[in-house]
């Protein structure tokens, strides 16, 4: 049966792969999930690849739908007027509806001097490959250093000192925010015990190629320094003349649909519903992947 409704997914991280199988409930419905990787990246697990005891990656073949279409490309712009979706490849999509899923990426400021030229972040699957063979070439003992004292920061850290490496995370301002105050005293607990330095507080104004520098003018060793101090976004929506917030998320209303386009819905670390300063990560990813594809099956059914 040829499908009535062509619907292009931007992005394959784990808003755009829920949402991908979540269309397929009606077998009238195309699904198109454009990613520019073959391999799905489980994000999460990144740290744990990184120190070489765990796999970040996963074959779509095990994860997507049959009736998904999967396309290995970039997309450069959304063709609101012609409803096309165009890659770097220079193909284009036509559409009905799009998922807008193009998720966060890992910008490093470059208010710190040096940081972009000497360290290297954790939250893509090209830098933690990076990051990888950097550790392996080091000996155990020598310093390495972890800017950025949220979730990532610490399972960063947590993985690396039980290999007994020398850790030192910089959190910039308090230790594991977005907890409790039991859960922070839980978790300095358990860094202490197994040798990680926690410096709350301090900020790095300066990355060197084998040290860090503070703003009182501290310089620290740092044969390695890894960033995982937060998410920046693609800039897609805003090169495709939609409105996005601050941060270069798409805006949209509670439906997750586009504000300024109703065949565009959003989902994942991308989307800015009503206004809400929902956290960058893959807990949120999910409910709002499984909202958006609800909004295009209403829409779909005329609801």
């Amino acid at each position: 049966m040829h499908a009535l409704h062509q619907v292009v997914v931007i992005g394959g991280g784990y808003a755009g792969t829920l949402a991908a199988n979540r269309l397929r409930q009606r077998d009238d419905i195309g699904v198109t999930l454009v990613n520019p990787r073959p391999e799905f990246v489980d994000r999460v697990r990144l740290h744990q690849f990184v120190a070489g005891t765990g796999e970040a990656t996963v074959d779509y073949r095990t994860l997507l739908d049959d009736g998904v279409d999967l396309v290995v490309d970039s997309v450069t712009l959304i063709d609101t007027a012609a409803r096309e979706v165009r890659l770097a490849s220079g193909r284009a999509l036509a559409y009905d509806y799009v998922v807008y899923a193009v998720g966060s990426t890992a910008p490093i400021p470059s208010s710190v001097r040096g940081a972009a030229e000497h360290a290297v972040s954790i939250a893509e699957l090209e830098s933690a490959q990076l990051l990888r063979g950097k550790l392996a070439g080091l000996r155990r003992d020598a310093p390495v250093t972890v800017g950025g004292g949220g979730l990532t920061g610490i399972e960063t850290s947590a993985e690396l000192a039980e290999q007994k490496r020398e850790v030192t995370l910089v959190c910039g301002g308090i230790l594991a925010p977005s907890l409790s105050a039991p859960g922070r005293r839980y978790i300095a607990k358990w860094l202490s015990r197994h040798g990680v330095t926690v410096l709350e507080g301090g900020a790095v104004t300066e990355v060197r190629p084998e040290a860090v520098v503070f703003a009182n003018d501290e310089v620290r060793p740092s044969a390695l320094t890894i960033w995982a101090t937060g998410f920046g976004t693609p800039e897609l929506a805003a090169a495709s003349g939609l409105r996005t917030d601050e941060l270069g998320r798409l805006l949209t209303d509670e439906t997750l649909t586009s504000v300024d386009d109703d065949r565009i819905v959003a989902a994942g670390d991308a989307a800015a519903p009503s206004g809400l300063p929902l956290r960058m990560c893959g807990q949120i990813a999910a409910p709002l992947a499984a909202q958006a594809v609800d909004t295009v099956l209403s829409r779909i059914a005329g609801t």
